[in-house]
This record gives structure tokens, sequence and C-alpha cells, in this order.
């Protein structure tokens, strides 16, 4: 029965949108869940272009095809700033170009104008992009180490307080030692019965000693 619902999984593909679904606890506890997909090799298309599986993961403009509009060593911040600023007044000319003169040739221009813009603004947050992971995973490891140290902290002070406890626990138990001293001079409690006794040591008395007793008794 497995077997053949592992082949009606296979044969039946979902889209890629809904290929989680085959991932459902039952299949994967039943061994019925499909395989992930091999590592790409060599080019693969995302977003309607063409990638290489060698190329860098942020890959120079030049290499997208579009010009270079700050140089080769410059500063991320300013050249954002001045992005933004030129991305305002061209979208400030295209509306005018709008409003005056809409069949204008230029409006393509402004178009493209702004398209190049927006990349070159996409491409420079991208560039920071390494840089947040490495500072999030940062963070992270340094969280995760704070809490280790706060729960080896607290593990410290349960393990001295249980230490207390059982000393507290050592230090009043009696000693063995005055226990059996105290034991050994120990006297035989009084009764208050002294017939009892001097019966016990009449009855231990020698025959001729009670019959002289008696004899004295008799006078």
């Amino acid at each position: 029965m497995e077997n053949t619902d592992a082949i009606q999984v296979s044969s039946f593909p979902l889209p890629p949108a809904q290929y989680y679904k085959l991932y459902t606890d039952e299949n994967i506890r039943n061994n019925r869940a499909p395989k992930p997909p091999a590592p790409i090799q060599g080019t693969y298309s995302m977003f309607g272009q063409q990638f290489s599986t060698e190329d860098n993961i942020i890959r120079p403009l030049e290499a997208q095809g579009f010009k270079r509009l700050y140089p080769q060593h410059f500063d991320r911040r300013k050249e954002l700033k001045k992005l933004n600023h030129s991305l305002l007044v061209n979208f400030l000319d295209l509306i005018d170009l709008l409003v005056h003169n809409p069949d204008s040739p230029q409006r393509a221009e402004k178009i493209e104008d702004l398209n190049l813009l927006f990349v070159h603004i996409h491409h420079l947050l991208n560039e920071f992009r390494p840089h947040q992971a490495r500072e999030t995973l940062r963070v992270m490891m340094e969280l995760q180490k704070r809490q280790r140290i706060e729960t080896a902290q607290r593990f410290q002070n349960h393990l001295e307080k249980v230490r207390e406890m059982v000393n507290n626990a050592f230090a009043s138990l009696p000693d063995p030692a005055e226990s059996d001293r105290l034991g050994g001079v120990a006297e035989p409690m009084d009764t208050g019965d002294g017939g009892s006794a001097s019966k016990n040591r009449s009855e231990e008395c020698h025959p001729l000693d009670r019959l002289m007793c008696e004899l004295v008794d008799n006078m």
C-alpha cells in the first residue's frame, strides 16, 4: 500500500508553490515524502534572468548589463543619498513631462533613468546583506552564550544550596562516639519496687544463712 502511494505522489507532482504539502507528518513517518531536489549545476533561470552557479553571490553591475553610475571606490552612505536625490529629481521631471508633453519621447528616457537608479539602489543595499547576515549570526550567538551562562549560574546556585542543606543535615546528626559513651555509663532505672528487689536478693542467699536469720528473728 505504501509503495502505491509513493508511486502516486511521484506520478502527480504538485506545482512548486504547493510542493511543501507533500512533506506532511504522515508522509515523513511512512517514508513517502519525496527526496529533496539535487543541487543545480551550471546555469538556471530566476525571475526571468539567467544565473550561473559559478557567479558570485552579488554580481557586479557590469556583469548584469547595467552601466555603473558611481566609481569603484566610494562611500555607500553618500552614494545612496545621491541616488535617492537623483531618483526624486527624475521622478519630478517625469511628472512635469507627463503634464506638459505626455507624448514626448523623453518620457521613455526618464523611465529608463528611474529604472537604472532603482537598480543601483537595490544593488548597493544587496551588498550589505553579507554584513547583515554576519551581524545577525553574531547577535544570535551572543544571545545563546548569555542564556547558557545564565543557565549555568542558576545550576551553580542550586548546587550550592543543595550542598548547604546536606552539610546542615550531617551537622545535625549525633556523634556516634558520644552516643556510645553515654550508653556505657547509663544507670539502671529505679522502678520503686523494693519488695521485689529484696525477694530476689533473699532467693540468692545460702540455705544455712537463711536458717540462721530465722533463728535470730525468733529469739
